[in-house]
């Protein structure tokens, strides 16, 4: 039981960690019963919280990605996505978050249909939503 929640303890010190994610990580060394126990212990003393974990990813990550693939990102890592609503919207708006990531990738107006395409399709990937890809491009082109 020491012994596990020194590695649980090594890996918070690392990053922020989820209660899904430490779960995962320790799994292979212990039972589920003192998984399930040092991550309660590890809670009660605040060592260990989802929502610390959510706003450490946002914040991390916030400035390259929109807000549709940062939820997908904390769903797979086992977080709720709607504690990550507060950090996104310190932020800024999704606009400029985008055109940040769009300037430093392009900094051109799409010439044509094909670029256009090319452009939206990389914001797209970054998880920005279509109505916030038409406005950009919409307001590069004028």
């Amino acid at each position: 039981m020491n012994e596990l929640r020194r590695r649980a303890i090594r890996l918070l010190a690392r990053r922020e960690h989820s209660r899904t994610e430490l779960a995962r990580k320790l799994a292979a060394h212990a039972t589920q019963e003192e998984i399930v126990n040092v991550l309660a212990q590890l809670e009660t003393e605040g060592l260990l919280s989802d929502a610390r974990a959510a706003g450490a990813y946002v914040r991390a990550h916030g400035a390259r990605f929109g807000a549709a693939r940062l939820r997908q990102d904390l769903r797979i890592r086992g977080l709720d996505p709607e504690l990550a609503t507060a950090e996104v919207s310190e932020l800024g708006t999704e606009l400029e978050r985008a055109r940040v990531v769009w300037t430093k990738k392009f900094d051109t107006v799409p010439a044509d249909a094909r670029e256009w395409a090319r452009q939206a399709r990389f914001l797209q990937g970054r998880g920005f939503s279509v109505d916030v890809i038409r406005r950009l491009l919409k307001e590069s082109n004028e």
